[in-house]
């Protein structure tokens, strides 16, 4: 019998005109922005230029389940086993400062060690280690390289616009929707506003009951799929601080982690969902959510988070020293499409920028023990 699920091949991905240049004067806005950061955001150090702020670096432990079905047991999953791995959470927003300025939306960046084969990344081949970059919405507010454009500037600018009250935030929201007045009504971008919307209002939870996306595809060795990182049912119910109130304290979401892992082991489930359609799945349109009733997601591995203590500071800098891309990620596992394409350089270059401009060693751990001992 022919598999439902869609093969991958290389046509499933769109080119988009002048895509190199584009990137470029991303990248540049990149550096730019991630350079005075080291006196706009108010830490004293450079910042990432999305997911800035950190809630706490955790130890865990990746087991590949046994005896998943054929279509799943694809690239890395292929192989049962259980490899430790280190967890960081933070905040979406490119700023710093207190939760309630930053806003909901959370991710949750995932290092797993001891993975074989090559990386796609050219500069560290070889580093044994396999990255997820997530946030907690399915779809993502930006289709093309042309549309980040103004959308980077927006989301950089954020804070100015809505100090303005009801005044500025309108503003913001027709800027977003005509590209600061650049486009053309027609081709105004009302799908990646509305995926804004969404992506910017996720319910109030501790990031430990959030569930999280790729949202963008990827390969899934001889398909095409999305990734996602769910609460596991049994530890979710134990979980005590559930809700986070912004306006309660500065500081809200990091406290709630760090009490709970301090009280109680979490877990969470790895799923991925193949696609059985692109017109109804589309690689390319990345505002898009798959349809679960087309395709289920299924868990091919478990993320185990013992029962620890990282509230120190140490913690806070070991965390910031380290770097996530989608792209350190073996060849079976390629992220697709055009946004996700340029995640690659500008994710290695803002890194590259980040570490020296706050005079740390950029290499990658070759155990969560380096790390973490």
């Amino acid at each position: 019998m022919p598999s439902r699920f869609i093969p991958y091949t290389q046509d499933v991905e769109t080119a988009e005109p002048d895509f190199d240049d584009k990137l470029q004067t991303v990248i540049g806005k990149t550096e730019r922005y991630i350079a005075e950061s080291v006196t706009t955001e108010g830490t004293g150090a450079a910042v990432r230029d999305a997911h800035a702020k950190g809630y706490g670096l955790v130890r865990g432990e990746v087991e590949i389940l046994d005896r998943l079905p054929a279509e799943y047991a694809q690239g890395i999953y292929a192989t049962p086993g259980r490899h430790d791995a280190l967890v960081r959470f933070s905040n979406g927003s490119p700023h710093a400062g207190a939760d309630a300025r930053l806003g909901r939306a959370t991710g949750l960046a995932l290092k797993i060690f001891d993975i074989d084969g090559p990386t796609l990344l050219d500069d560290e081949p070889d580093t044994r280690t396999f990255d997820y970059a997530l946030i907690n919405a399915p779809v993502f507010f930006c289709n093309t390289v042309e549309h980040y454009l103004f959308i980077q500037e927006l989301f950089l600018e954020a804070p100015a616009y809505f100090a303005q009250g009801a005044p500025g935030r309108h503003r913001f929201y027709r800027d977003f929707v005509t590209g600061k007045g650049t486009l053309e009504q027609d081709g105004w971008a009302w799908d990646e506003f509305l995926a804004f919307l969404r992506v910017s209002q996720p319910p109030s939870v501790n990031v430990l009951l959030s569930t999280y996306w790729t949202m963008g595809a990827v390969r899934h060795g001889d398909h095409i799929a999305k990734v996602r990182i769910a609460p596991d049912p049994s530890f979710a119910e134990a979980v005590v601080r559930r809700t986070i109130d912004l306006t309660s304290a500065a500081e809200v979401f990091r406290p709630a982690l760090v009490s709970e892992l301090q009280e109680r082991p979490y877990a969470f489930d790895i799923q991925v969902q193949l696609c059985t359609g692109l017109d109804r799945m589309p690689v390319e349109d990345v505002t898009v959510e798959w349809p679960e009733q087309l395709s289920p997601f299924v868990t091919v591995a478990r993320l185990r988070l013992p029962q620890q203590d990282i509230s120190d500071e140490e913690n806070l800098k070991r965390m910031d020293a380290l770097s996530f891309t989608p792209w350190r990620v073996t060849a079976a596992h390629a992220p697709l499409g055009s946004i996700m394409r340029a995640r690659k350089e500008v994710y290695r270059r803002s890194s590259i920028v980040r570490h020296r401009l706050n005079r740390q060693e950029r290499t990658e751990p070759r155990s969560a023990d380096e790390v973490l001992p």
